[in-house]
């Protein structure tokens, strides 16, 4: 039997359709005028600093907290006026693991699952415990687990009411790098069943695992699109200098060429130094004049994700400044 809430996103061509939307905290706009769109089984990548209102923003979305201006929908329900509907249909994994440590998995799930009311718990959770790896460690105190595991223990959790939009707030903060690729396998795998996403992230290599991107800073909106669309977008030009250089060398070099004509940024990445500019003639000609007599190699190199996302950063602060 198809239920309200699927035959509705069926027959919606997005899965979040928010336009203009506005949050203040007190005198501080945490959300400006906020337009964007999710499709069924996208995942949707959030990113910026530290109180940049990307946990704010996935809230509105979601009927999770009501703005105070601007419209959409989720899941084809209204953001505002229907969005006890939107809950029942959202799973939430927060940064923090918020269970009981004294309470094996099983019963965890057990206990969620009473949370919600689920008619069949006993079938949900092993159902859960199933998809998610855990049956081996069902009996398992959750305060024993390692940071990974406890993962999949909150992604099973959101899991269990079979629910077609996943918030995750920095889920794999903390985690190992084997255990975070396992984490994306698991969401591209709940994706590709037509489940949508929403994950804020710190880290590059999982903002490219996302289907599309957005990044907020100081509650705007200043690039969305996948990570090749907003690469491009910015148009820069990147050179890589390499060297016998050291931590010191890297960072003196950095500081001779930061007001040169031309270079908009520098950036550290192991044993070489990234330089961005807008004009690739200008900036070339720089670096050569200033590496004449240096025993350096400089090469073009692709402007990487995390190149743009460090020039949007300090672009921000610039006009907060």
């Amino acid at each position: 039997m198809v239920t309200l809430s699927e035959s509705r996103v069926r027959r919606s061509e997005f899965a979040i359709d928010v336009r203009g939307l506005n949050k203040y905290f007190g005198k501080k706009h945490v959300v400006n005028n906020l337009s964007l769109q999710v499709r069924p089984g996208e995942i949707f990548g959030f990113l910026g600093p530290n109180g940049s209102g990307k946990t704010t923003s996935i809230r509105l979305m979601c009927g999770l907290l009501t703005p105070d201006s601007g419209s959409g929908t989720c899941l084809g329900y209204d953001i505002i006026s229907e969005s006890d509907a939107i809950k029942r249909s959202v799973g939430y994994m927060t940064q923090r693991f918020s269970f009981w440590e004294d309470l094996s998995i099983r019963e965890n799930l057990d206990f969620v699952a009473r949370v919600y009311q689920m008619p069949d718990r006993k079938t949900s959770v092993e159902s859960a415990l199933t998809n998610l790896g855990l049956k081996e460690r069902a009996n398992q105190l959750a305060g024993t687990l390692s940071g990974g595991w406890k993962q999949r223990l909150a992604l099973a959790a959101c899991m269990l009411h079979q629910p077609t939009l996943l918030l995750l707030d920095e889920p794999t903060a903390g985690v190992d790098p084997a255990a975070r690729r396992d984490f994306w396998e698991e969401l591209h795998r709940l994706a590709a069943q037509g489940i949508s996403v929403l994950v804020s992230t710190h880290y590059m290599d999982e903002a490219e695992r996302c289907h599309k991107l957005a990044y907020i800073s100081h509650g705007a909106l200043l690039a969305q699109g996948t990570a090749q669309e907003i690469v491009e977008a910015q148009h820069l030009f990147t050179w890589a200098i390499k060297g016998k250089m050291t931590d010191e060398s890297l960072t003196q070099l950095s500081d001779v060429l930061a007001n040169k004509a031309g270079v908009l940024q520098t950036a550290a990445f192991g044993n070489a130094l990234h330089v961005t500019g807008r004009d690739p003639v200008v900036l070339e000609k720089t670096l050569r004049e200033t590496l004449a007599e240096l025993p350096h190699e400089m090469a073009r190199t692709e402007t990487s994700l995390e190149d743009v996302f460090i020039h949007l950063m300090r672009t921000a602060q610039g006009k907060k400044q």
